[in-house]
């Protein structure tokens, strides 16, 4: 006989699948979309007594405190209209640190009535300010707002354009593949009084190595010689990867070794980017014995350079040699970071092992590195997809207690399973957290879930034939 529980799961069912049915026919309707809670912390505490910092003795703010300490955006500029009605008075960390809390919590309106009051009041900001707001509108994508503030920084504001200013908006434009005003305003930053430096060059460098426009690429590089702008290691790393990822080693080598012709030094990322292109060819070994060429010229072996071995191996399906590339960092004292861990557990759980996944998961923890969404999702999946939809549910456990969010199909693939293995409160137990984060399923996740968890009652099913034709 049915439980009370299996009941009432049964009977929510049933109602939000009629909500979700009304909605979706609705043709205004849009789709929206404990096991080791605690990874292990080295003790950060000095059994030493040392002296203050020069951070420690000044002395606190009392705004920048109260606003460090509010986490509702909404009441970031009532904290800072409430001190200056006390008679505070507010100087340039106060603007600063609030327009960073406001952008980055996208509250863009009420930037834009500061930067009023800030021009209004005729209060001198310095650069770093501004520069920061055009990162924050062009990672929301308000390339136009970007473009506002770098041309009224010195009108309305009062503040100094440097060369930092113009870099910043040249990568938005670029970013934001608004290619054509890049272009535009490269070639008029020497007339609008910028001394145009490597940085502005690289950007415009990368930019067209993107686009596989290798002529247009050499053509700003050349420029860059000309005008006596000495070329960095990122101008070389650029090229040797867009040979590389052509496959022609051959000419990322002769760039390479123009850079020691040069006097440039090369990096641990010259190198990865190399040994990547010889990986491509099939020349693991060649590659390997570039990080021995890395020492002897002395270029210190980082975990970027393991990475793209153990990428390589990862890909081939050799688990053990990966593994074995972990226990030579061990040896090396080269900590391995979430990247190269997540490399080995997406491998495991494409192979079907997603237990050894997890225990991967586990590990690194013990070892003092944070998974991230990506680590959990990859386990969580793992599990899914070989029908453990249990050991799916105690990892999304761990995740969500760890703040992280899984795929909206992976919540499908979850519930849906879990229906079918007959785990019908465990089923709850997820909607319940979709609902908890306002994630909803979709129809066809709601037909094939009210279907198996309804198998017996005619009515039911007669009605989604019914839906269906």
């Amino acid at each position: 006989m049915t439980n009370y529980r299996l009941k009432s799961v049964i009977l929510k069912l049933q109602t939000l699948h009629e909500y979700h049915f009304l909605t979706y026919s609705n043709p205004r309707y849009s789709q929206s979309h404990y096991i080791h809670s605690h990874a292990y912390k080295k003790s950060t505490r000095n059994p030493h007594p040392h002296k203050p910092t020069r951070n420690q003795l000044r002395k606190s703010i009392p705004f920048l405190t109260d606003l460090k300490q509010c986490q509702k955006p909404d009441e970031f500029l009532s904290i800072f209209h409430q001190y200056i009605e006390m008679g505070y008075k507010h100087d340039y960390p106060s603007y600063a640190s609030l327009i960073y809390k406001l952008a980055k919590a996208k509250q863009f309106d009420a930037i834009d009535t500061l930067l009023n009051f800030i021009k209004n009041h005729d209060i001198k900001c310095k650069e770093a300010l501004f520069v920061g707001l055009i990162r924050h509108y062009g990672k929301a994508d308000l390339i136009d707002k970007s473009l506002w503030v770098f041309r009224e920084m010195g009108r309305s504001f009062n503040c100094v354009r440097t060369v930092q200013s113009f870099n910043t908006i040249l990568n938005v434009l670029v970013d934001s593949e608004r290619i054509s005003e890049a272009v535009e305003l490269f070639e008029k930053g020497s007339k609008m009084g910028f001394r145009l430096n490597s940085v502005s060059f690289n950007v415009m460098i990368k930019m067209w190595l993107e686009k596989g426009e290798w002529e247009k690429a050499r053509k700003v590089f050349d420029e860059m010689l000309e005008r006596g702008v000495e070329p960095t290691v990122v101008t070389y790393n650029c090229q040797i990867g867009f040979w590389c990822k052509r496959g022609d080693v051959d000419e990322a080598k002769r760039l390479f070794e123009d850079m020691v012709k040069k006097g440039k030094k090369r990096n641990s990322v010259t190198y990865a980017l190399l040994m990547e292109g010889l990986c491509s060819l099939g020349k693991f070994n060649e590659a390997k014995k570039l990080m021995f060429d890395m020492e002897y010229q002395g270029c210190k072996v980082e975990v970027v350079n393991y990475g793209v071995l153990m990428s390589d191996l990862a890909r081939r399906g050799l688990i053990d040699e990966a593994n074995g590339l972990l226990a030579e960092m061990k040896k090396r004292r080269i900590k391995p970071d979430v990247v190269m861990y997540n490399i080995l557990i997406s491998c495991l759980c494409k192979e079907g092992e997603a237990s050894e996944g997890y225990k991967m998961l586990v590990d690194m923890q013990v070892k003092g590195c944070d998974p991230n969404a990506a680590t959990y999702r990859m386990v969580v999946d793992g599990f899914c997809r070989i029908g453990d939809f249990v050991g799916g549910l105690k990892v999304l456990n761990t995740m969500l207690y760890s703040k992280h969010l899984p795929r909206i199909e992976t919540f499908y693939s979850l519930v849906i399973g879990l229906v079918r293995s007959g785990k019908n409160e465990d089923a709850g137990f997820v909607l319940d957290e979709m609902e908890k984060r306002k994630l909803r399923l979709n129809f066809q996740s709601w037909e094939i879930l009210v279907r198996e968890v309804c198998l017996d009652d005619e009515a039911v099913i007669e009605l989604l034939d019914d839906i269906e034709n």
